[in-house]
């Protein structure tokens, strides 16, 4: 198993003070190996560590002083540190499918791994999981998870995962409620294939079988121009508005029977069907916004209110776990020093970039929140084509296509777009045709920038 690198270590650290520098490689602690981010930090948690780590081809025992529960400080390159579980499906609503060649290699990973389930809420098929991954689940309390279930007819489940265990796989998901984790699960829904019906079936049988899942959201399939499956399509407005009142009159159902809303729409399945949101309280705790349940709500009263959401965090635990590395979209979106340091002075006209779904939603916000006249740029997706309209999605040639005219004094570039300071076609934001200031997506921080407060400025380095 290879080891894993110490990225950064906190200055001032009980880390730093017992010795461990950066670039060092983990090999164990207190003698034992960890085998990922999960082991470590158990392992960490207690008092005193010793920390073994490999310099320059030596192994050095480390000794760490520090009291029990307490964090050591270190960011350790990999959540991982054996092979990540892959996953053997083969679903034709597969994203990753239908990415272009030539994109950062990891957007081309397909896991199937409970333990990145719990720790950043990626979701699992449980196609792959085992009587010893149960084992440890129920062991040492990985909770939350997050179940794809899609249909809950086995033959079609199958069918849509092009995998005969996805006929069988859902037990481990009774046993998981059962023993008392909190499980969240998702429905991506396909037009023609698990939709009317199939879906009406899949919510009674969630209801019946499965009343102790903590949420369920149901997202439209996304379909971009580089699909080869015949069957995938964009969902109509017709269809979205029908899903909608499906979805909505089992969460009433569940209302009534379980105390809990238990079943969403995506924020999506609205915008595509013109339909209005639910109130704010309809969404409870709003635990699947990174599943696109929820957020315009919940961007509108953090927008309203002045100050971000406590709700609005990254599902699982990677950023209470002591040293795990923030990967793939959960990375770090721009590194930037002096943040929010400055103001503008004097009247500056000001323009939002944005996705198409992403203007849809803003301009009432807008509207609503007194802000009106701000332009609001739309982002059309002609990278990946077909019904891809979400902002985090938006590709730097289509943003750099967009602002190339634009005649005002202020872009406002939403960050969720940017990995490491670049957009997922792999243009570095430095690259755009304008500066643009890059503000977090969410509520309170568009707010202040649209009050004046300054973010940080890129771009502008194209003739």
């Amino acid at each position: 198993m290879p080891h894993p690198s110490i990225l950064r270590v906190s200055p001032g650290s009980p880390a730093e003070r017992g010795g461990v520098v950066a670039g060092d490689a983990l090999v164990a602690v207190n003698g034992v190996p960890p085998r990922d981010i999960i082991d470590y930090q158990q392992l960490v948690d207690g008092p005193d560590p010793i920390v073994t780590i490999e310099r320059s081809g030596l192994e050095l025992e480390l000794p760490i002083d520090k009291p029990a529960g307490t964090l050591v400080g270190m960011e350790i390159s990999d959540a991982l540190f054996d092979k990540v579980r892959t996953c053997d499906n083969h679903c034709e609503f597969c994203f990753i499918y239908q990415l272009p060649k030539g994109l950062r290699r990891t957007l081309y990973v397909k896991d199937d791994d409970y333990r990145l389930s719990f720790l950043y809420g990626n979701f699992t098929t449980l196609t792959r999981f085992t009587e010893a991954d149960f084992e440890r689940v129920i062991t040492e309390r990985l909770s939350p998870l997050y179940v794809s279930i899609h249909t809950t007819d086995p033959l079609l489940r199958s069918e849509m995962l092009r995998n005969r265990r996805g006929a069988t796989s859902l037990r481990w998901l009774e046993h998981l409620l059962d023993a008392g984790v909190t499980v969240h699960g998702q429905i991506v829904l396909a037009p023609d294939i698990n939709d009317g019906d199939h879906l009406r079936a899949t919510l009674t049988d969630i209801l019946l079988q499965f009343p102790k899942l903590a949420s369920v959201g149901v997202v439209p399939l996304g379909v971009s121009k580089y699909t080869k499956e015949p069957r995938m399509r964009p969902m109509t407005k017709t269809e979205a508005q029908e899903a909608i009142a499906t979805v909505e009159e089992y969460a009433a159902v569940a209302r009534a029977m379980l105390g809990k809303t238990l079943f969403y729409c995506s924020d999506e399945f609205y915008l595509l069907g013109e339909v209005e949101f639910p109130i704010p309280s309809t969404y409870e705790n709003f635990e699947q916004l990174e599943n696109g349940v929820g957020v315009t709500r919940a961007f509108e009263r953090e927008f309203l209110l002045r100050e971000r959401s406590k709700a609005v965090s990254h599902s699982g635990f990677f950023a209470s776990i002591d040293g795990a590395p923030a990967l793939g979209y959960r990375s770090v979106r721009f590194r930037s020093k002096g943040f929010g340091e400055r103001r503008t002075k004097g009247s500056l006209s000001m323009a939002i970039i944005t996705s198409v779904y992403g203007k849809l939603a803003l301009e009432r916000i807008l509207s609503d929140g007194g802000h009106l006249p701000v332009d609001v740029i739309e982002v059309r997706n002609e990278f990946f084509g077909g019904n891809i309209a979400v902002t985090g999605l938006m590709s730097g040639e289509d943003v750099a296509r967009a602002i190339a005219d634009v005649d005002v004094d202020r872009l406002l570039l939403p960050d969720i777009c940017l990995s490491e300071g670049r957009f997922i076609d792999g243009l570095d934001a430095r690259e755009l045709p304008r500066e643009v200031e890059v503000v977090p997506t969410d509520g309170a921080s568009l707010a202040a920038a649209l009050e004046g407060l300054a973010f940080p400025l890129i771009g502008g380095s194209r003739g």
